[in-house]
């Protein structure tokens, strides 16, 4: 556990100097010797993490989620990052059922063009996996919608 935490301490560090320390003292409500102490290699501070809704605060300013990757990494998860951070409120689940049909068309289209000779190439490899993810990213956005509406229809 001892390297998992200085791990996590590490990308804590780097996560606050990627915001800056004024910054994520005012986008957390943390002292700049609290946000210290949870990436702090002393021992008196082993057991002390930065708490997850400080983490989420930190990332959302930051230019890449450091934490959140680290955590992934150590659980032998590999996850995608997107800056464009696509997920919004607009449009709705129809929308999204469009645009789910036009990714899924655009994903088959590459994987017929790749597999008409046999072989997928590197190129195609990658072709096909960006339509992937942009067809995760939909899915994602209507998982959200259809969470919002689920929650607006129990009010």
């Amino acid at each position: 556990m001892a390297g998992v935490g200085s791990y996590l301490k590490k990308h804590t560090e780097a996560l606050v100097k990627d915001v800056g320390l004024e910054a994520a003292c005012s986008a957390t409500g943390k002292s700049k010797a609290t946000l210290g102490r949870y990436y702090s290699d002393s021992e008196e501070h082993a057991d002390r993490f930065m708490p997850i809704d400080a983490v989420a605060a930190l990332e959302e300013a930051a230019r890449y989620p450091h934490v959140t990757s680290a955590l992934a990494e150590l659980q032998g998860i590999t996850i995608s990052y997107d800056s464009e951070r696509k997920n919004s409120t607009e449009g709705g689940v129809n929308s999204d059922v469009i645009a789910l049909s036009q990714r899924f068309a655009m994903l088959m289209a590459e994987y017929q063009q790749s597999i008409e000779d046999g072989i997928i190439t590197i190129n195609e490899a990658k072709r096909l996996l960006r339509e992937t993810l942009a067809l995760q990213h939909v899915l994602i956005d209507m998982k959200l919608h259809l969470e919002e509406e689920a929650g607006n229809g129990q009010a």
